[in-house]
């Protein structure tokens, strides 16, 4: 009885250990617009897994969402970086990136692209699309909040340090996703006025929502490299990192891995 139990303890864990983290880049369109976005998964299950879905900064799909899909994908999610600009569109540059951004602005154009990138996550043959989430930095998660205001079938979404745009009216009844925005209290991109009403209009709508603010935590706090820019008001914040993911795991284990 001793040895079978030895042998079962070996196959497990040589099982895990011949498991690994694959990434794979999957050619998509939105219209005319051919995009690449960044598929990441553990390859030590044959099982439907949830899905998340992560959204880059004002930057493009960079080396940081395609780290943090990677990191997802460690946690046993399906995960997928989708890409909003097109295929090899990244930048460093910050008058091209706000550029960039700004036509996804308050227009139909990134509600679109984001159930776009959503559609073929679901489609995974690894993923079990009842069990979807997004995540999304700045930029990021700006979109994963019009995401869930666009009436999406996403579980959750979490918004780490994006703007905060308040759901249309008509957005009210269709919002299907719990919300946890993840501020930082030092953050000067997001004005009180705009804090004020999205509190107001999260109240309104009835939906199960969350906000955390880091104190001293200012924008791209989850960002190791958000002081390159040298952008006034945009700094990496450790402390606050840890935290947010943290808390981003905890929402996620509630809300896809029920």
């Amino acid at each position: 009885m001793k040895r079978l139990v030895f042998m079962l303890i070996f196959l497990l864990a040589a099982t895990q250990a011949q498991a690994k983290v694959v990434t794979e880049t999957v050619h998509y369109r939105h219209g005319d617009v051919g995009l690449d976005g960044y598929l990441a998964y553990d390859d030590g299950s044959a099982k439907k897994r949830p899905g998340v879905l992560v959204v880059h900064e004002w930057w493009g799909l960079d080396a940081f969402a395609k780290d943090r899909a990677r990191q997802l994908a460690s946690m046993g999610y399906v995960a997928f970086a989708v890409d909003m600009y097109g295929q090899g569109v990244v930048t460093d540059n910050a008058t091209l990136a706000s550029r960039l951004s700004a036509q996804f602005q308050c227009q139909p154009l990134g509600r679109d692209r984001m159930n776009e990138g959503l559609k073929v996550l679901a489609g995974n043959p690894r993923v079990d699309p009842k069990r979807i989430a997004a995540i999304g930095f700045s930029f990021g998660g700006t979109m994963v909040l019009e995401l869930a205001y666009s009436g999406a079938a996403v579980a959750g979404v979490v918004s780490f340090h994006g703007n905060l745009p308040s759901p249309r009216p008509e957005d009210d009844k269709n919002i299907k996703a719990k919300i946890l925005v993840l501020h930082g209290a030092e953050d000067p991109l997001v004005s009180r006025e705009e804090i004020e009403l999205f509190l107001d209009s999260m109240k309104k709508t009835g939906v199960d929502w969350q906000m955390v603010t880091y104190g001293g935590a200012a924008h791209g706090f989850l960002n190791p490299s958000a002081g390159k820019a040298r952008i006034t008001g945009v700094a990496y914040d450790r402390k606050a990192e840890k935290r947010a993911w943290k808390q981003m795991k905890d929402f996620l284990q509630e809300v896809i891995l029920r």
